[in-house]
C-alpha cells in the first residue's frame, strides 16, 4: 500500500477547515490536492471524513 503524503494530523486539520465553511474547492487549492482525492480518491480521507461526521 502507497504511503499517504499527508500524515493522520494534518488530513484531521484539512477535513475540520472544510467542516468549518471553507469551500472544498480553497480547500484542495490551499492544500495542493484533487478534488477527486478531497471525495473520497485517496482511502484515508473517506476514512477520516467519515469519523468527523457528526452522528456515525
Amino acid at each position: 500500500m502507497r504511503r499517504s503524503k499527508f500524515s493522520e494530523e494534518q488530513i484531521i486539520r484539512i477535513l475540520k477547515e472544510h467542516a468549518a465553511g471553507l469551500s472544498a474547492s480553497d480547500v484542495c487549492r490551499k492544500h495542493g490536492i484533487s478534488d477527486a482525492t478531497f471525495y473520497s480518491g485517496d482511502p484515508a480521507f473517506a476514512g477520516w471524513r467519515k469519523s468527523l461526521t457528526p452522528g456515525s
